[in-house]
């Protein structure tokens, strides 16, 4: 199957030579940040449901993450357009390279949208609003850099707004459980987009671009251990809005111990660790995934 399918890939970038490009373009072939949003809203979707929230709504959130990922990728891509060629780990991208002209960006990710809209569409009019709100912040989040310090907290919102949304679309009102889960998010993604941002630290200090890593400076290790024990400690204040059992807990202990091993790859602060470090919270965010569908089949 494995030899099928890149056999497959190999025949359409044969017939479509520049699709390659376009894929790189909305990261379709790095869905690491497509798990990053994805896993947060799946778990309020499934605490939101209390369960199993049928096949729509499953789908409506997860083809929607998939494809809102891809077009803030883009729009993202458009705003850094005269800075990437400068740093680093983005000097390949394709509009920097001009294997991708900026207004055949720009169409593909009007065209993206415009499928999210038509899956928000056939949920409610309060997840539209939110959702109205959520594009928004992913338009403004790129150039908060210019601007702030704190372009990782403006993320964590963008990153966040799928939290409530899953609430509204299940039950057309926003819960208290549903603003815990959305601070322990905000933690978290600042958390892990400051290991992602010390990776471009050096670069991004010489182009006068800002971040978390930045501001932190020395702190940077302390700071995201102070977020992450944060993450968790909101996380455990969930039990107390709803009832959860030890499969909850399970998760929570294995995000623990990831937080644990995130802090181990960052001692040094060489970029290989930080960027791995970075990558681990696929798996953090697994984990907790698991444990709340744990919680609601047992």
């Amino acid at each position: 199957m494995t030899r099928a399918l890149a056999q497959y890939l190999q025949n359409m970038n044969e017939r479509y030579p520049r699709l390659k490009h376009f894929v790189a373009l909305t990261r379709f072939d790095r869905p690491i940040g497509t798990y990053l949003l994805l896993w947060p809203t799946l778990c309020a979707l499934w605490i939101a449901a209390e369960g199993w929230p049928g096949w729509h709504l499953f789908l409506v959130f997860t083809l929607g993450t998939v494809l809102t990922r891809s077009a803030g990728c883009i729009v993202n891509d458009l705003a850094d357009i005269k800075f990437d060629g400068q740093v680093k780990r983005t000097r390949n991208r394709p509009l920097v390279t001009g294997r991708v002209d900026p207004m055949e960006a720009i169409l593909l990710a009007s065209g993206i949208l415009f499928i999210c809209l038509l899956l928000v569409l056939t949920t409610n009019g309060y997840t539209v609003m939110l959702a109205a709100g959520a594009v928004v912040v992913a338009v403004i989040y790129p150039l908060m850099k210019r601007y702030t310090y704190l372009p990782q907290a403006v993320l964590g919102i963008a990153f966040s707004m799928g939290i409530p949304m899953a609430f509204t679309a299940v039950n057309n009102e926003i819960d208290n459980v549903a603003w815990l889960l959305l601070i322990a998010n905000l933690l978290w993604v600042v958390a892990y987009d400051t290991e992602y941002a010390m990776v471009d630290r050096d670069d991004d200090i010489r182009l006068g671009i800002k971040s978390t890593a930045i501001l932190f400076a020395d702190l940077d290790r302390p700071m995201i251990g102070i977020l992450q024990i944060s993450t968790l400690i909101t996380l455990l204040l969930v039990p107390r809005q709803i009832e959860m059992n030890y499969w909850y807990y399970t998760g929570i202990c294995l995000a623990a111990g990831l937080f644990i091993y995130q802090q181990y790859l960052i001692r040094h602060r060489s970029r290989e660790g930080c960027f791995a470090a970075f990558l681990n919270n696929h798996w953090l965010g697994l984990a907790l995934f698991v444990g709340i569908v744990l919680n609601y089949s047992f």
